[in-house]
């Protein structure tokens, strides 16, 4: 797999336009409309975008063929102005073998999606094209209550704006979530919890580089699959690695062992910096009481470390970034440039 050094930032939409909502990976669109329709009327009324559905967007089950259609059909469709993923899922690479390279490569648009989105992210990256890692449809913008402030910020910047921004650490976060298909869990704000900072590894230097990355669990599949990772890894050299783990809440054995066959693979050492993110330490199938939450995160900051010891020890690495599965989320471009200042202990991104 090959790809360009420098991935080019795609025009951004303007209000008015349309943008397309795909569900590349799963159709829970058509399980939980709630959120989805919420996050709908957000794009129209506060951000001011035409959303444009898609065949398998409200489809479970859809086939991978499906899925690489309706992407096929929001990118070449020049009235479209950008693409967001309604949600993630678990089965996205599963799409990427039916994707047309030469279509999108021509047809270069924003595209706003995290988890099971990091395989098309890396898609476009190879493909020469910045994404957006963050802002889906049913999460972020399907907020109970209203999008998070912090969320819609940086959002808002993303979708229409080019330039530096700057990161700022979440004042209030939250990982407990409520059943989207009880109507009284959007009547109310959830509740959230103060911000504790960023916590900073060897803040020793300034890296300004090509960002790469994603949902750790994505990643080692892609590994696996040998898909959308650059052969020659200098691809890689300078750049600022993003990283952040899902709700299914993968041990820290299994962190630590995804990190290590990184390692093993000469991907780490490429990374000056590493950005990862607040994990979520609660979900339906496990809801961690406080005092569990904080275990079960400091033992996967534990394992980055001894991994990021053992091959990359100089790397500035910077824990709790809200770019995951928490709340708020910060977009991220994905192959844009991220800027990490260790002494001056500041994040700033190129939208």
């Amino acid at each position: 797999m090959t790809s360009p050094t420098s991935p080019a930032y795609p025009p951004k939409p303007s209000a008015g336009d349309r943008i397309a909502v795909i569900s590349p990976s799963s159709g829970l669109p058509g399980l939980f409309p709630l959120p989805y329709e919420l996050g709908l009327e957000r794009l129209r009324k506060e951000y001011g975008l035409e959303p444009v559905e898609y065949p398998a967007t409200r489809t479970m089950d859809s086939t991978p063929q499906e899925r690489a259609d309706d992407i096929h059909a929001a990118f070449a469709d020049p009235g479209i102005k950008a693409v967001i993923a309604s949600i993630g899922g678990d089965d996205q690479i599963t799409v990427l073998p039916y994707l047309d390279r030469e279509l999108i490569r021509a047809n270069p648009k924003p595209f706003f999606g995290m988890s099971d989105n990091t395989n098309l992210l890396a898609f476009l990256r190879t493909c020469g094209i910045v994404g957006f890692h963050g802002g889906s449809v049913m999460c972020e913008l399907g907020r109970p209550g209203a999008m998070h402030p912090q969320t819609a910020e940086s959002l808002r910047a993303a979708l229409f704006t080019s330039g530096p921004y700057e990161l700022r650490p979440a004042e209030r976060w939250r990982d407990i979530d409520r059943d989207w298909a009880d109507p009284a869990t959007f009547d109310e704000e959830p509740e959230t919890r103060p911000g504790s900072g960023w916590t900073w590894v060897n803040p020793d230097r300034v890296v300004e580089g090509r960002s790469w990355g994603g949902c750790l669990e994505i990643l080692g599949w892609l590994l696996m699959a040998d898909r959308e990772v650059a052969r020659d890894l200098s691809e890689y050299d300078g750049g600022v690695l993003l990283l952040e783990t899902s709700e299914d809440m993968p041990s820290a054995t299994e962190v630590f062992s995804t990190l290590r066959n990184m390692g093993e693979r000469g991907l780490l050492e490429r990374f000056p910096a590493l950005l990862m993110g607040r994990p979520k330490t609660w979900s339906f199938e496990q809801p961690n009481s406080p005092e569990e939450a904080a275990r079960y995160a400091a033992d996967q900051r534990d394992a980055v470390l001894r991994a990021m010891r053992a091959y990359a020890p100089d790397t500035t690495i910077v824990f709790d970034v809200d770019f995951g599965h928490t709340d708020p989320q910060l977009v991220i471009p994905y192959g844009g440039t991220v800027r990490v200042d260790g002494p001056a202990r500041r994040i700033t991104v190129t939208y």
